[in-house]
């Protein structure tokens, strides 16, 4: 089973995450958005990160990639989708006002259906364009658990009104590919807490069968 730990980093208060196998300790650094040593110092003793996965490519999703790579080892994987997210990683900073960001080194574009492992864990990929062209998520079928990046949040859903955005196909990717997995799972988004996929199948205001008005995150 997965342990999970998490942090509220940066100005947009970004989830990153470490999910470590009970067993043996292998662990997976999900979307490290800033302040890498505070993330850091959620992996415990005897966890060892190998696997750094950034569920796209904003900023604050990725400020820390880089970081976290150089004191881990671990590969740093990014759907191609969001390739010019990453390149434009010094224009984000610019754009916000913020110190310069240096852009990871990928080692991986993960596909669609992609499973991977982490310890005695299955994970699995999900393509889940919308929020923008490469978001991804992560599902943990045996957990029944997971990683939402910004494309669902728990009464709410990723804006599209970023370059790349589409809510045509945002709307399709939460209906047609993270409803399915199941009302019981348990979803961990990038912003905000966590949610449960059944209670958002039913109402969540953009994409729920009962809609009602709400906002982007």
């Amino acid at each position: 089973m997965l342990v999970v730990r998490n942090a509220v980093v940066g100005p947009f208060a970004a989830n990153a995450y470490v999910a470590a196998c009970d067993r043996t300790g292998e662990a997976l650094l999900v979307d490290p958005g800033g302040e890498t040593a505070r993330v850091l110092a959620l992996v415990e003793p005897g966890w060892r990160v190998v696997r750094i996965v950034c569920t796209h490519g904003h900023i604050d999703h990725v400020a820390g990639a880089a970081e976290a790579k150089e004191a881990t080892g671990a590969p740093v994987s990014l759907h191609a989708g969001d390739a010019g997210w990453l390149e434009a990683l010094p224009r984000q900073a610019e754009m916000f006002g913020f110190e310069p960001v240096v852009a990871p080194a990928v080692d991986h574009h993960p596909g669609d259906g992609e499973s991977f492992r982490v310890g005695a864990s299955e994970g699995r990929v999900i393509h889940t364009p919308g929020h923008s062209p490469g978001s991804i998520c992560l599902f943990f079928p045996q957990e029944r658990l997971l990683f939402s990046g910004d494309t669902l949040f728990a009464g709410s859903v990723g804006r599209t009104d970023l370059p790349g955005g589409d809510f045509d196909a945002l709307h399709a990717s939460i209906t047609g590919k993270l409803f399915p997995l199941g009302d019981d799972v348990r979803f961990l988004p990038g912003h905000g807490p966590a949610g449960v996929v059944g209670e958002e199948r039913l109402s969540n205001p953009f994409v729920g069968e009962k809609p009602r008005r709400g906002r982007f995150l």
